[in-house]
C-alpha cells in the first residue's frame, strides 16, 4: 500500500510542476492561433516538452534496454502468457469501473474473465475466456470520470507515466486505491511483489510498443505533438465504446457478440 501511495505521490507532485512554466496565450485578436491554442489544450507545453526529454532519456537507459532484453531472452509465446497474466491481475480494477459506468454487461463479461481464466487458464496465463465469447476490454477510472461528465483538462506528460491529463491523473490514483492486491496484507514479501508487479507491466507494455515508438522517432516531424495527438485519439475512442457498448443484459452470463465499435 505504501509503495502505491508512493508513486501516486510522485505523480502527484510533478502534476504540480507544471505550473511553473506555461506557453504564453497568443494575441486574442489572431483568430488561428488562438483556435491553435484551444485545439491543443496544451498550455504548459514548454514544461511538458522538458519531461518529455526526460522520459526519453529514462527511458533510453532503463526500459527500453530491458524491454529489448526480454523480447531477446523470453519466447513470444511465453511473453504472451505473461501479458495475459497481468490484464488478469488487472480484471477487479476493470469489474469495479465497469459498475461504476453502469455497464452491466461489461460487468459480467469481466467477473466471467476473471474467473475462467484464473482457473480454467491457470491464474490468468492463458486466454480461455475468450473461447467462450467473453471478450476483453479497458476500463479505467480516468474513463469513468469521462463517462461521468468530467472533462480531461490540460494535456501533461509525466516522466514514466508518460501522457495524461488532470482526470486520467486522477483516475491512476483511484484505480491504485480500489486494487484489491494493494490492501493485502504488508511487510517486505508483500512490497516486493507489488513492486515486482509494477516492473514487469511496465517492461511488457514497452516490449509491446517497442516497434511502434522507433518508427515513431524515425519518421515523426515533431514525436512530442505526435504522441499527444495519438494519446487523445485513443482515450476518446476507448471512452466512445464504452459510450455505445449498450448491450442488454440477461440472466446468464451467456456470451453475445461485442457492441459494434466496442474493444
Amino acid at each position: 500500500m505504501r509503495g502505491s501511495l508512493r508513486k501516486l505521490g510522485w505523480g502527484l507532485l510533478l502534476a504540480t510542476a507544471w505550473l511553473a512554466a506555461c506557453a504564453p496565450r497568443p494575441d486574442p485578436n489572431d483568430k488561428e492561433a488562438v483556435e491553435d491554442y484551444r485545439q491543443t489544450n496544451d498550455p504548459l507545453e514548454p514544461t511538458n516538452r522538458f519531461f518529455y526529454k526526460v522520459n526519453n532519456e529514462i527511458d533510453a537507459v532503463t526500459l527500453k534496454p530491458a524491454a529489448e532484453a526480454y523480447r531477446y531472452v523470453v519466447p513470444e509465446g511465453a511473453r504472451e502468457s505473461i501479458h495475459n497474466a497481468i490484464v488478469n491481475l488487472a480484471y477487479p480494477t476493470v469489474f469495479f469501473n465497469d459498475v461504476a459506468e453502469g455497464k452491466p454487461r461489461r460487468a459480467g463479461d469481466t467477473l466471467m474473465r476473471f474467473i475462467i481464466n484464473s482457473t480454467v487458464g491457470v491464474a490468468g496465463l492463458f486466454d480461455v475466456a475468450k473461447h467462450f465469447g467473453y471478450e476483453n476490454h479497458e476500463a479505467d477510472f480516468g474513463m469513468t470520470l469521462a463517462l461521468w461528465g468530467v472533462p480531461p483538462g490540460p494535456y501533461l506528460f509525466i516522466p514514466v507515466l508518460g501522457p495524461s491529463d488532470p482526470r486520467d491523473l486522477v483516475g491512476f490514483g483511484v484505480d491504485i486505491a480500489d486494487w484489491p492486491f494493494t490492501w493485502i496484507g504488508n511487510g517486505t514479501t508483500v512490497y516486493a511483489l507489488e513492486w515486482a508487479y509494477y516492473g514487469m507491466t511496465a517492461i511488457d507494455t514497452r516490449e509491446r510498443v517497442l516497434d511502434t515508438l522507433d518508427q515513431m522517432q524515425k519518421t515523426a516531424l515533431d514525436p512530442y505533438a505526435t504522441v499527444r495527438s495519438l494519446y487523445r485519439q485513443h482515450r476518446q475512442s476507448q471512452i466512445e465504446a464504452i459510450r455505445n457498448d449498450n448491450r442488454a443484459t440477461i440472466p446468464a452470463w451467456f456470451p453475445e457478440p461485442p457492441a459494434k465499435g466496442g474493444s
